[in-house]
């Protein structure tokens, strides 16, 4: 077994759930659902659509960053370590919403770029 194996399995597998949960939180916010904030909100730029969009989006990028990392492309190690330090600024934004929340995801995005920093251009991750 390759060494760093293991943390390759936990990028591959982070990035994968953060593409899912985008895609379902992209999802929530074009069918405009109160899950995201009471109806008449303002937003700095653009509408609660056009956020949507971009979360579907960024979603559908993940999941194909997170299978480039599991065959061991260079494109997923490169795109993870955008999408992951991306989403710790977001984090950042949201940190006084739901800051326990944010740390957690802090932390994670932190060990994702780790991982695929470190023994990105390594390892394959096999079954």
């Amino acid at each position: 077994m390759d060494k760093g194996i293991g943390w390759l399995l936990y990028a591959w597998i982070m990035l994968l759930i953060a593409g899912i949960m985008n895609i379902f939180q992209g999802i929530a916010a074009l069918d405009q659902t109160a899950f995201w904030t009471d109806y008449g909100a303002v937003y700095a730029y653009g509408s609660l659509r056009t956020w949507g969009w971009i979360l579907l989006i960024a979603g559908a990028l993940q999941i194909i960053a997170a299978i480039s990392v599991y065959g061991g492309g260079s494109y997923g190690r490169w795109a993870g370590i955008f999408f992951a330090s991306l989403n710790m600024i977001v984090q950042l934004i949201f940190l006084p919403a739901y800051p326990f929340w944010a740390i957690v995801i802090i932390a994670m995005d932190a060990l994702i770029i780790y991982a695929l920093t470190v023994y990105g251009g390594q390892a394959r991750v096999d079954s």
